[in-house]
């Protein structure tokens, strides 16, 4: 789905072989490691779509400006920070630059090497004098050393002897005008709720500045957040030839230039190292102090080792999270790309939360959301449980922001913010934010799936149980009992106590504050059960860390009870009439809104449509009911599922990159094969082929885990309910295989499936007993457990359409019809046809 005459298939690199000034290109070729990322700008630093440098966690505050404030309204916006530049080297031949738009370039290619982590880009151009120039240049942002970037530029002028001039550079384009800031290369007009704020006055307040030999240092104190920041960048000068070094040091800007006297054939290299580091209390003098000392080791270790300790490192990370896909070389690529944004994204966050954009790009501001639990935990958890284990520690650092936060609703317990960087709710509107209090059910929901995956019982005697308690008392509060009484005519019972939960927004956020969200009760009532379980649990296992659990919580004798009884009568709507799950309570007396006749021009909805239009609608922005089936599928039968999917799927826009990994899964399951399939493309490739027009603001990265996930439970039909593990495959009728690595209660597993035949292998560890369509099975070391297949699952052609509906009634007797809204120019009159 990519151009493959720009972009060549190969299965370990993502290789560009025309030069653009794209920001999507930005994007795809960043490099970070879940710290620090550089976004993928050209080194000659000039026109950009975004010129990006981002550390996990750097951002600024501003307060919030309602135009009509009320009460518990979030009051303090936060977005990330660009931190200072260093990628900027800038090559002069005969004093002049290379300039893309005008240059008669040779050879172009850039590569990022997903096995090394290096990215390459080698430029051969002529300058009009007849001088053929080579340009060698790389960099990799350290895995192992998360606060260390390498540079490295070769140049040679082949046929020429000629005077070449290097500029290395560190920019604040945070703050800085003109050259600073960069020039955008594109600019798209129009609202866009997915872009990052623009802050007017001056960001980053200059600290310590300083020049020593050819090492340069700039640091900042961030206006209102109170962050502190320091980059310093040293360099290594090889050649033979003459040179001279000159530098400039000012508060925005550092400069360490090289005049060369290059001979013809006789390579230029610098090796520009730089280290950065922040704090949200430490002065800046001191963080320059860190950097200098993370130079220090690298200049003493030497550079050469760091790229071969960047293989290793990533030698490993395959060896536990490669995932692949036989006979397919386009799909596998795409695949590691993806994975390979989860490393970058992810790995050495090291507390700190998991961005939207990962560090690849500004969008959405840097902040964290719901992705990181139902999207990226799953990931982490199966393939390198130790990342899982750091991300589900920054929720619990934002319990005490939560807990205030619950308070200000007027409900028990903590409720974990929508969207944030430093733990506070940052989110503007309340009604597809705050009012999405999911996100409780969904960080309980990932640590019970850590927990159950690792064995990591510690973890969870020690700080998550706090966070199943917390988020289990808000939902006790905020939702309510009500007894039914039996309507004559229906089916419904006298008496029955049921517990519902009112005004909220559920994943799909063109249907919003609404009562009984499916999703929102099934994943509370996990929350609640889940929370009284453990409680339970650490009650009998140790009577001493217990108390120190009630101390800290305040747990009173009976909550558990509570939430259990609230768990068991937790309101689940369904529709007889329909025989289908409703979105919510009221969500089948809205009309239908038809997709399939909404002219293209007018999509993404939420960029064309008031958000009160998109709300009188039945439509989805993404998998609501279809998610809950997916996350909580043990507690619904597969003809349920089937009927929902069939429901819900043509009211599914997919406006948001979380919805298609959440389509393919249900979609395979329920037999809908080939469309599981495009579905599944459809997430691979929403960034590589810039499918919904906004991968230059930055990597989806959920939509990048979501393709672990439906490559594995998909595909490969996993699923580890109430901790059983279990597969019921569904490989693709064009693909030969498909393997991946696995970690289940400290073992590690190859699962192989193939059309024949399902093969676990125990790579290390204990014995592992799991089921495949409900037969139990065991393997171990040694001894593979090798399950033959008689298919693939049940296969139904095509799609569900709206047409199947075509005469279905509502409980209220009135037809369901589809329209799309129109700008009316005159008022209907409706009166007797005579």
């Amino acid at each position: 789905m990519i151009d493959p005459d720009r972009f060549p298939v190969d299965p370990w690199k993502l290789i560009e072989t025309r030069y653009s000034e794209n920001g999507v290109g930005e994007t795809l070729f960043s490099v970070g490691n879940g710290y620090l990322g550089l976004r993928g700008n050209h080194i000659e630093g000039r026109g950009a779509h975004e010129h990006g440098t981002f550390v996990n966690g750097l951002h600024e505050t501003w307060p919030i400006r309602h135009a009509e404030q009320a009460y518990g309204f979030a009051e303090v916006g936060q977005t990330i920070v660009n931190a200072p530049d260093a990628k900027v080297m800038r090559v002069y031949v005969d004093d002049e630059p290379i300039s893309f738009d005008v240059a008669d370039v040779r050879e172009y290619r850039r590569t990022l090497d997903m096995r090394t982590g290096v990215l390459e880009r080698i430029v051969v151009w002529e300058t009009p004098s007849g001088k053929r120039v080579r340009m060698r240049d790389e960099r990799i942002v350290s895995f192992e050393e998360r606060h260390l970037a390498i540079l490295r530029l070769e140049v040679v002028v082949e046929n020429s002897d000629a005077p070449v001039t290097i500029s290395c550079q560190l920019l604040n384009r945070q703050d800085g005008a003109g050259v600073y800031a960069g020039t955008p290369a594109e600019a798209k007009g129009g609202f866009d709720p997915r872009k990052a704020e623009k802050i007017a006055e001056r960001v980053l307040e200059p600290a310590e500045h300083w020049q020593d030999g050819l090492r340069s240092a700039l640091s900042y104190s961030v206006a209102a957040s109170g962050m502190t920041v320091a980059v310093v960048a040293d360099h290594i000068v090889e050649t033979e030839n003459e040179y001279t070094s000159r530098t400039l040091i000012d508060p925005d800007i550092s400069k360490n230039v090289f005049r060369v006297q290059a001979k013809a054939g006789v390579p230029i290299t610098i090796t520009k190292l730089v280290s950065y580091h922040t704090s949200r209390g430490v002065p800046a003098r001191e963080l320059v102090d860190r950097c200098r000392r993370s130079l220090d080791r690298v200049m003493a270790e030497g550079v050469e080792s760091r790229f071969a300790r960047q293989a290793e490192w990533l030698a490993a990370f395959w060896d536990r999270s490669d995932v692949q896909i036989g006979g397919r070389d386009d799909i596998q690529q795409a695949t590691r790309w993806c994975l390979f944004q989860l490393a970058q994204a992810s790995a050495r966050a090291d507390g700190n939360g998991v961005p939207a954009k990962g560090l690849t790009g500004s969008g959405y501001s840097g902040h964290y959301f719901w992705d990181t639990e139902i999207y990226v935990l799953p990931f982490l958890t199966y393939t390198s449980p130790q990342w899982a284990r750091n991300a589900l520690r920054a929720r619990v650092h934002m319990l005490p922001a939560a807990r205030k936060r619950a308070a200000q609703l007027n409900e028990a317990g903590a409720l974990f913010p929508w969207r944030t960087i430093n733990g506070e709710e940052a989110s503007a509107y309340y009604a597809a934010g705050t009012a999405q209090y999911h996100i409780n059910a969904d960080v309980s929901f990932a640590l019970g799936k850590y927990v159950r995956a690792t064995g990591d019982e510690d973890f969870l005697r020690r700080e998550g149980i706090d966070v199943a308690i917390e988020t289990a008392r808000l939902w006790a509060t905020l939702g309510f009992w009500r007894t039914s009484q039996a309507v004559p005519g229906t089916s419904g019972e006298d008496g029955v106590d049921t517990f519902h939960i009112h005004g909220v927004t559920g994943p799909d956020e063109y249907t919003t504050v609404v009562n009984d969200n499916l999703y929102t009760n099934v994943m509370a009532r996990y929350n609640l059960r889940y929370a009284a379980r453990v409680v339970r649990e650490a009650q009998e296992a140790n009577g001493e860390e217990f108390a120190r659990v009630v101390e800290r919580t305040g747990l009173g004798e009976g909550e558990a009870d509570a939430w259990e009884r609230a768990a068991d009568a937790m309101f689940i709507p369904y529709s007889e009439a329909l025989g289908i799950h409703p979105q919510d309570s009221l969500f089948l007396e809205r009309e239908v809104w038809d997709l399939a006749h909404t002219p293209s021009d007018q999509r993404p909805l939420l960029l064309h449509f008031h958000p009160l239009v998109i709300y009188r609608f039945q439509v989805l922005k993404q998998a609501d009911v279809v998610l809950a089936l997916f996350l909580q599928g043990n507690h619904f039968t597969p003809e349920e599922k089937k009927a929902d999917f069939d429901y819900y799927d043509p009211l599914t826009t997919g406006d948001s990159t979380l919805s298609a990994v959440v389509q393919s899964i249900l979609a395979a399951e329920v037999g809908y094969q080939e469309l599981a399939l495009r579905y599944f493309e459809q997430s691979l490739f929403v960034d590589l082929h810039d499918l919904h027009h906004n991968a230059s603001d930055g990597v989806h990265v959920a939509s990048a885990g979501g393709v672990w996930t439906a490559l594995v439970c998909g595909f490969g039909g996993m699923r580890d309910w109430a901790g059983e593990l279990s597969f019921d495959p569904r490989l693709p009728a064009d693909w030969p295989s498909l393997s991946f690595p696995l970690q289940w209660q400290g073992s590690m597993l190859q699962v192989t499936l193939t059309a024949d035949e399902l093969r676990v292998h125990v790579r290390s560890g204990e014995p592992v007993p799991f089921t495949v369509r409900d037969e139990a099975f065991t393997a171990a070391v040694g001894e593979d457990a090798v399950v033959p297949l008689a298919d693939q699952g049940p296969l139904i052609p095509g799609r569900p359409t709206l047409r199947q509906f075509a005469n279905a009634v509502r409980e209220d007797g009135t037809l369901l019809s589809a329209s799309v809204p129109v700008i009316t120019t005159a008022i209907p009159v409706i009166g007797d046809d005579d």
